[in-house]
C-alpha cells in the first residue's frame, strides 16, 4: 500500500522548500512543517487505518531525506539516547516526523541553540526541555531561557522524583531564572524535600536561607593554604556551608523515596569529597566507619598537620571524611531486594542514615 496521490504531491512540493523541521500531529492527521517564513500545514487522507497510514508516511519521509525506505530505526531506543547522533545529520533528523528521531537530537553532544530551537518545536515536553538544558551550549544561549521557564511551569505535574531533582538542577543553572522563582521553587521543599535534593545538585553554597557561620570558621578561614582537609572544613563552617549542611540533613531525615535517598547519597560523597582522599565504594557501614579512624590515627600528611594545629577538631575531622565516603553503593543491599517507599523504606535504611545524621550534626 501506499500514499494516495494528493499526499504525496503535496508532500513533494513540502520537502522541495527549504525546511528547518516536520512534526506529525496524529490526532488532527496532519503534517506540519517549520520554514524560516514560518509553518504550514498539510492535511492527510488516509486510505487505510490512520496508524498504518502514519507509518507511511514517516516511511516515505525517510525514504526522501535520508534515502532509507524501512523508515527511522526507532528501535535504535538506547543508542539514540546515549548522544550517538552525528553531529552533521542532526539537521536532516528533524525533518522525518519521527518522535525518537527527535529523542536523538535532543540527546546529541554536539546539538546547538538553532537545533535545539527546531527540535523544540517538534516536540516540546519535559523530558527533552530537560535534555536540552543539560548541554551548556543551549543553557547559555536564548533557548535556555525558555526551556526554564516551561520546566518551573510543568514543575507542579511531575509525579517523579527523579524528573523533579532533574528539573530543579538543570534550571538552577546561572542566568536562567530570577531570585524570586527561586524562592518560590525552594518553598515548594517544605512540602517536599525531593525540591531540595536539586538545590543540593546544583548551587549548594548559593541556597536561598540563611545560616550563621560555625564557631570554628575563622579559625580556619584565615588559614591560606593547600591543605585540602583545612580548605574543606572552611567551606562547611561558613555561612554558606551551614546552610548546605542544615538543608542535606533535612534530606536525610525523611527521603520521600528510593531516587531521592540514592541521589542524596551521591550528593554527600560529592559535597564532602577531598581530594587525596578518594576511596572504593563501601557497600558496608561498619567496614567504612573502621577505615576512617584507620585514617585519623595513622595518616602522617593532611590530617596529621590539621590535628597537630587544631587538636580540639579530630571529630570534625572524622565527620568530613566520614561523609566524603557515602555513596548509594550502601544502599544497594537493601535496595537490591526491596522495592519500599514511605516509611517503610527510612526504616529500612535506618542504621546508615542513622550515623550519616549523626556526623552531619557534628559539622553544625
Amino acid at each position: 500500500m501506499d500514499l494516495c496521490n494528493e499526499d504525496k504531491l503535496r508532500l513533494n512540493v513540502l520537502l522541495s522548500q527549504p525546511l528547518q523541521a516536520i512534526r506529525i500531529d496524529e490526532s488532527r492527521m496532519q503534517v506540519q512543517a517549520l520554514s524560516a517564513r514560518g509553518e504550514a500545514n498539510i492535511a492527510l487522507h488516509a486510505n487505510c487505518k490512520a496508524e498504518k497510514y502514519l507509518k507511511l508516511v514517516r516511511q516515505w519521509l525517510s525514504a526522501q531525506v535520508l534515502g532509507s525506505p524501512g523508515g527511522y530505526p526507532v528501535f535504535l531506543r538506547r543508542w539514540t539516547r546515549m548522544g550517538q547522533a552525528r553531529d552533521g545529520s542532526l539537521e536532516k533528523l528533524l525533518l522525518l516526523g519521527e518522535p525518537e528521531a527527535v529523542a536523538a537530537v535532543v540527546h546529541a553532544h554536539g546539538i546547538t541553540n538553532e537545533i535545539a530551537r527546531r527540535a523544540w518545536w517538534c516536540a516540546p515536553d519535559p523530558e527533552n526541555a530537560r535534555c536540552l538544558l543539560a548541554s551548556r551550549q543551549v543553557a547559555a544561549d536564548t533557548m535556555g531561557a525558555e526551556l526554564a521557564k516551561f520546566l518551573v511551569e510543568f514543575l507542579p505535574f511531575e509525579v517523579s522524583s527523579r524528573a523533579i531533582m532533574n528539573s530543579v538542577r538543570l534550571v538552577l543553572q546561572p542566568d536562567l531564572i530570577n531570585p524570586q522563582t527561586k524562592l518560590a521553587i525552594w518553598k515548594r521543599g517544605k512540602r517536599r524535600n525531593t525540591f531540595y535534593v536539586g538545590f543540593i545538585r546544583q548551587c549548594p553554597d548559593d541556597l536561598p536561607i540563611r545560616r550563621t557561620a560555625h564557631p570554628l570558621f575563622n579559625s580556619f578561614n584565615d588559614v591560606q593554604e593547600s591543605n585540602n582537609i583545612i580548605n574543606k572544613l572552611s567551606r562547611v563552617f561558613s555561612r554558606s556551608g551551614q546552610a548546605a549542611v542544615a538543608t542535606i540533613i533535612d534530606i536525610v531525615k525523611k527521603p520521600n523515596d528510593q531516587e531521592v535517598a540514592v541521589e542524596i547519597f551521591n550528593s554527600l560523597g560529592e559535597y564532602f569529597k577531598i581530594e587525596d582522599y578518594s576511596s572504593p565504594a563501601w557497600r558496608d557501614m561498619e567496614a567504612l566507619k573502621s577505615h576512617v579512624a584507620m585514617l585519623i590515627e595513622k595518616d602522617q600528611q593532611q590530617i596529621s598537620d590539621c590535628l597537630s594545629r587544631w587538636p580540639h577538631t579530630r571529630k570534625h575531622l572524622y565527620a568530613l571524611l566520614f561523609l566524603s565516603m557515602i555513596s548509594e553503593t550502601l544502599l544497594d543491599p537493601v535496595f537490591g531486594v526491596s522495592d519500599a517507599i514511605g516509611s517503610v523504606m527510612r526504616k529500612r535504611i535506618a542504621h546508615l542514615t542513622g550515623p550519616i545524621l549523626e556526623q552531619l550534626q557534628a559539622l553544625t
